[in-house]
């Protein structure tokens, strides 16, 4: 059993509300283009020939960026998460064979309703996480209006995901009015991924909630490949310069870090996964392919995905782990819903 643990989609009616409802400058930047573009998004036959290509590979949805908090107004986040959340919940349970589990999305320009989205998509929906963004509206994902996101999903002990965000009208350097060459997303993401893990660290929110488990998309960002910078550069500052957190951390940083979950979608380049495996082992990578984002509609990053994980110089066993062992123990995939009365997911309340 092979469990792309993260892959994107856009269910029809969210994707048709979240266009009608979406601000200006989201229509105005990238619009919804890269729907049209990628049809693998929307339409379930080309993403079905596309799994068909490889026995036993399972998918675990979330829906695809951009992040509602980033397009919308509070209210209009609120209720296109709930109709978001609705029919990732009717594809896992409809297509059992395909979906093994869903990934909930929030409102997150307001908290307490995503909160209450939190506890609806999880025990009404079965949602087995919740997906954030490295930034929620430029604020960091260690600001203390998040720590009840945190204590809940501790509670529920379902993982995070958590997606990088830069967008391109962010530039690349002062003067000018946006970022060139794609490096908004290219390297901005990556770093953006980074960024996210070392502010949750140092502000303790692993040393507060141990058991919380936070997956990254692209293998961790930048951190497995400069790890023993970030942790010299600790030692460095603290004994030689006298900088101090502002928590105490009880543990050095690179052992928070290898706390993390990481997937594999590195688009197959085989050298990044032996780094992420160097950095967190096998027990703490998760195969995931990012598709559909790629020139073949999805095919190329699921074949190459695959195949960069085989190609890695470990054992089969370990293999095994990424592949599937991982998702199972740690993640709770595969998940069965229950069918309830009144339809496959509770009614919807909004």
């Amino acid at each position: 059993m092979m469990i792309d643990v993260f892959n994107h989609i856009l269910p029809k009616r969210y994707l048709e509300e979240r266009n009608r409802r979406a601000l200006r400058r989201f229509t105005g930047l990238r619009s919804s283009r890269y729907a049209e573009a990628v049809p693998t998004l929307t339409n379930l036959d080309i993403r079905f020939k596309i799994m068909d290509k490889y026995e036993d590979y399972l998918q675990v949805l979330t829906i695809a960026a951009p992040p509602l908090e980033n397009i919308t107004k509070p209210k209009d986040a609120v209720y296109l998460a709930k109709i978001a959340n609705d029919e990732l919940a009717e594809l896992v349970l409809k297509y059992p064979d395909r979906f093994v589990a869903a990934i909930a999305s929030l409102p997150m320009n307001d908290v307490d309703e995503a909160l209450k989205e939190i506890d609806r998509a999880i025990k009404e929906l079965r949602l087995r996480g919740i997906q954030l963004y490295t930034d929620i509206n430029g604020k960091p994902l260690d600001s203390a209006e998040l720590s009840p996101i945190y204590e809940k999903m501790a509670q529920y002990d379902l993982p995070i995901f958590i997606h990088p965000r830069r967008e391109e009208i962010v530039p690349d350097y002062e003067g000018e009015e946006g970022s060139k060459y794609l490096i908004w997303t290219r390297l901005g993401w990556p770093h953006a991924t980074s960024m996210a893990m070392v502010r949750i660290v140092c502000s303790g929110i692993l040393q507060r909630f141990p058991n919380l488990k936070f997956v990254t998309h692209h293998a961790g960002g930048t951190v497995p490949y400069l790890i023993t910078r970030i942790k010299l550069l600790d030692d460095f500052n603290e004994m030689r310069m006298g900088y101090r957190y502002d928590v105490v951390l009880t543990k050095p940083i690179d052992e928070y870090l290898k706390m993390f979950y990481n997937d594999t979608a590195v688009y197959g380049n085989t050298p990044s996964l032996m780094c992420a495996y160097a950095f967190c082992g096998a027990e703490h990578l998760l195969f995931a392919t990012d598709m559909p984002f790629d020139s073949q509609i999805g095919y190329r990053l699921v074949r190459e995905t695959i195949r960069s994980i085989k190609d890695m110089q470990i054992s089969e066993e370990e293999k095994k782990k990424i592949f599937e062992d991982n998702a199972k123990n740690y993640c709770d995939f595969p998940f069965k819903p229950k069918k309830q009365k009144g339809g496959p997911v509770a009614k919807w309340r909004y």
